[in-house]
Formats: structure tokens, sequence, C-alpha cells
């Protein structure tokens, strides 16, 4: 059996190129589904704050950010 670039050879250029796209869109699938599962290493970071701000609070502020940038 022959390999890939053998095959690629026997190829006109046009075709080469379109193999080589070819490999990369199946290369960028693969890293999509290698997605590793999101580190929460951020968890905590503004513990010092616990005591000014309610949850609520931030959740309220965030929204109005939202808001604003729309």
């Amino acid at each position: 059996m022959k390999t890939v670039e053998e095959m690629m050879k026997e190829l006109p250029t046009e075709y080469q190129k379109e193999v080589e796209d070819f490999i990369e869109y199946l290369l960028a699938k693969q890293l999509k589904k290698q997605r590793k599962k999101p580190k929460y290493n951020w968890a905590g970071a503004m513990k010092d704050l616990r005591s000014q701000y309610t949850s609520v609070e931030l959740q309220n502020k965030i929204s109005e950010l939202r808001i604003i940038k729309k």
C-alpha cells in the first residue's frame, strides 16, 4: 500500500493543495474534540471581598454591565 506522500506526488498541484487543506481541517476538528475539562483554579480568588458584597449584588452588577455593552 502506498503512503499518503506517495499518492500526493501523483496528484496535480491543485489537488495536492486540496489534500493539505483537508488534512488541516481534520486536525482542527480533532483539536476541538480534545477540549479539556475547565480548571476552576480561580474559585475563591475574591474571598477577601466576601464581607463587602453579596452574590446577589454581584449578579446585579454583572447584569447592568451586560446591558450597558449592548
